[in-house]
C-alpha cells in the first residue's frame, strides 16, 4: 500500500473519530467561521505549552552549548518535517508550490523571513543556559503588543475597550521594569523587535505553515552539517555516540516542528490582534520555566512590572470568555430559528 493511500485511510478514521466525540454545540451548529476560530484558539494554546517545554528542552542537553543545541534541533526538525511529509504523501505537493516561483523577485521575498527564524530559534535556545532567560521572556511579552499595532496598522484591525485596557496594562508593565532597569536587554529588542516581521511576512505572502517552515529548515541544513563538521566536531561524536542524545534530539525536532506548525497555523486562522493576544500564553511560561527550573536570577522589585502585564492578561480572560458567550448565543439563536 502506498504512503499516499496510507494517508487517505488515516484522514478518513479520523475524521470518522471526530464525527463520534461528543462536540460542543458552538462546534457543531456554529458557522465555519466560528469553527476556524475556535479551531485558532486551540492550536495557538497547543503551541505555546510546546514551546515552554522546548525552552527548557537546552537544559537537559549538557554538555552541550546553546549553539549547539540549536544547530542540531534544526537538523532534527528538518529530518521530522520531511520524514512526516514523505510519510503523508504531501512532499510533493509543497515541492510544486515551490516550483512555481519563476523569478528571482519571488525567490527573493520568500527567503526574506529565512534570517528572523533562524536568529529568534537560535536566541531561543541559547538564551535560556546563558542568563538570559527572564530577558528573552519579556520580548516574548513585547511581542503581542506589536503584533496588536501591526494588526492596527497593516490589517484595519480594531480592539475593543477590554483588549486596549490589557495593551495598557502590559505596555505600563513594560514601561516599569524599563524604568527600574534603565535600560533593555538586546534579547529583548531582538525577539520583539525583529519576531513580529517574519509572521507579517509570512501572512501577506500567502503561503502554508509547512511550505515556508520546509524553506527554511532546507536553507540552513548545509551550513549547520557545516558548523558541526568544522566548528563542533566533538558535539558530532559525542551524539552519534550516545543513543540517549538522539533519541532526545529525535524528540526535539518532532516537538519543534509541531510547535512551529500550530503556531504559524493559529496566526494565519485568527485575526492578527487575536493572536497577538493569545501569544501572552507563551512569555508567562517561558518566565516561570526560566525561573523555576532554569534557575535563572528574579529580582522581587520585578513583581511589580509583571504583575501589570499579568493584569493585562486577565482583561485577555474575560473579553475572551465573554466573546464565547457571544458565540454561543449565535449557536442558540439558530437553532431557535431553525426550529420555527
Amino acid at each position: 500500500m502506498s504512503t499516499s493511500m496510507l494517508s487517505h485511510a488515516f484522514a478518513n478514521t479520523l475524521a470518522n473519530t471526530v464525527s463520534r466525540l461528543p462536540l460542543p454545540a458552538i462546534w457543531t451548529a456554529g458557522s465555519a467561521q466560528q469553527r476556524t476560530l475556535i479551531l485558532g484558539v486551540v492550536l495557538a494554546v497547543v503551541s505555546n505549552l510546546l514551546f515552554g517545554v522546548l525552552y527548557a528542552y537546552s537544559s537537559f542537553l549538557a554538555p552541550l552549548s546553546g549553539t549547539q543545541v540549536f544547530i542540531w534541533r534544526m537538523l532534527a526538525m528538518w529530518a521530522a518535517l520531511v520524514g512526516y511529509l514523505l510519510i503523508s504523501g504531501r512532499l510533493g505537493l509543497h515541492v510544486s508550490k515551490l516550483k512555481a516561483l519563476g523569478t528571482v523577485k519571488q525567490w527573493a521575498w520568500l527567503l526574506l523571513p529565512t534570517p528572523i527564524f533562524l536568529s529568534q530559534f537560535w536566541l531561543f535556545m541559547w538564551a535560556p543556559v546563558n542568563g538570559q532567560g527572564v530577558q528573552t521572556a519579556m520580548g516574548y511579552f513585547l511581542f503581542p503588543l506589536m503584533m496588536v499595532i501591526f494588526g492596527c496598522v497593516l490589517f484595519g484591525e480594531k480592539l475593543s475597550r477590554l483588549q486596549w485596557l490589557a495593551v495598557s496594562f502590559a505596555a505600563l508593565g513594560v514601561g516599569s521594569e524599563i524604568v527600574r532597569t534603565q535600560s533593555v536587554s538586546w534579547a529583548t529588542l531582538w525577539v520583539c523587535g525583529s519576531y513580529p516581521i517574519y509572521y507579517i511576512l509570512r501572512r501577506k505572502q500567502g503561503i502554508g505553515a509547512v511550505t515556508g517552515l520546509l524553506v527554511d529548515l532546507t536553507v540552513f541544513a548545509p551550513f549547520a552539517l557545516a558548523y558541526l563538521s568544522f566548528f563542533a566536531p566533538s558535539s558530532l561524536t559525542l551524539v552519534s555516540g550516545s543513543g540517549f542524545f538522539i533519541i532526545m534530539l529525535a524528540g526535539l525536532g518532532v516537538l519543534s516542528v509541531l510547535a512551529m506548525k500550530t503556531n504559524v497555523d493559529a496566526s494565519q486562522m485568527l485575526p492578527v490582534n487575536v493572536y497577538g493576544m493569545m501569544s501572552y500564553l507563551e512569555p508567562a511560561l517561558l518566565f516561570i520555566l526560566a525561573i523555576t527550573v532554569l534557575g535563572n536570577p528574579f529580582e522581587s522589585a520585578m513583581i511589580y512590572s509583571y504583575g501589570l502585564i499579568w493584569l493585562g492578561i486577565a482583561c485577555l480572560i474575560v473579553h475572551g470568555v465573554r466573546q464565547l458567550r457571544c458565540a454561543s448565543k449565535g449557536v442558540q439563536m439558530k437553532k431557535m430559528a431553525e426550529a420555527v
